[in-house]
């Protein structure tokens, strides 16, 4: 006699007419369904959506000489446009004073205000850059640095990566109603930061952190012009943000045990609630022993 392939069959099938359906059975195989269907949706769009995930490392993004892009946008409501300009000064001798390229001046409230925008380089060495009438043909009565930050950003820009972190903490920083005579120091610790997404393509920008202080400049001749400061120094610590995708084994992997795991307990609860409702009939007739 051959062997028969039938006996490794674990799958035994159970004749129909010695099953017994039943309404407990068809509510939890209706919950099961919905409940399996609800997780695997929950495990499917997690497949495909990466994940992104930080690290940390010392280590200076790019080329030593390479120069760090830097947009600012500020709002100064009392100051008018023909006094406006941005000195750029850091520890490599570089003195720029009035840098006009890349810059935008649009009168404001009449002419009485300036929004100024400009666009620029700075060296990856400690610095700083200063709104100033230090460029102007003629000073104003009044200096006054009265200001509304827009936005300032270094490098790439990453606003649409959904990522954690501090890329512009001083978008909407308002000094306004500040007092005329005031100047306004920001210092700030800049921290490089590279995002790669799942194509291995990367981007390089630049998250900041800053502290603010504002009084009144005297010299020799008297108080000086007010001017809004912003100083800079690099962290030696770069974060990496990248995008990381779940493998389809592990898709697989769960989409069985989802598959599983709420046909077992779904039959435990099934065959619980089948044992319990027959005791209790047996109770009722009598026959309970």
């Amino acid at each position: 006699m051959g062997f028969d392939l039938r006996r490794l069959d674990i799958y035994r099938k159970v004749p129909k007419d010695l099953t017994q359906p039943t309404v407990t059975g068809a509510v939890i195989s209706i919950c099961c369904c919905a409940f399996m269907t609800f997780l695997f949706f929950s495990e499917f769009f997690h497949f495909i959506s990466p994940e992104v995930v930080s690290e940390l490392f010392v280590d200076n993004p790019g080329n030593t000489d390479e120069k760090i892009p830097v947009q600012i946008n500020i709002t100064l409501p009392r100051l008018a446009c023909e006094y406006v300009g941005i000195d750029i000064q850091d520890d490599l001798g570089r003195h720029d004073v009035g840098f006009i390229e890349n810059t935008l001046k649009t009168p404001w409230n009449k002419g009485k205000g300036c929004i100024f925008e400009s666009r620029f380089h700075i060296n990856r060495v400690p610095g700083n850059f200063h709104v100033s009438t230090h460029s102007a043909d003629k000073q104003p009565d009044s200096a006054d640095m009265a200001h509304y930050i827009t936005s300032l950003t270094f490098g790439e820009m990453l606003d649409k990566k959904n990522l954690p972190g501090n890329f512009n903490p001083l978008a909407r920083r308002d000094r306004s109603q500040a007092d005329p005579a005031e100047s306004h120091d920001y210092t700030m610790k800049i921290v490089p930061t590279i995002y790669e997404d799942s194509a291995g393509n990367t981007l390089v920008s630049y998250q900041y952190t800053y502290a603010y202080s504002n009084y009144v400049s005297f010299s020799l001749g008297g108080r000086s012009p007010a001017a809004i400061w912003f100083r800079y120094d690099l962290n030696p610590i770069t974060v990496k943000y990248h995008e990381r995708r779940q493998p389809i084994y592990a898709f697989l992997t769960s989409v069985c045990a989802i598959i599983g795991g709420t046909f077992t307990v779904a039959g435990i609860i099934d065959s619980f609630v089948f044992t319990a409702s027959e005791i209790f009939k047996k109770f009722e007739l009598g026959k309970l022993s």
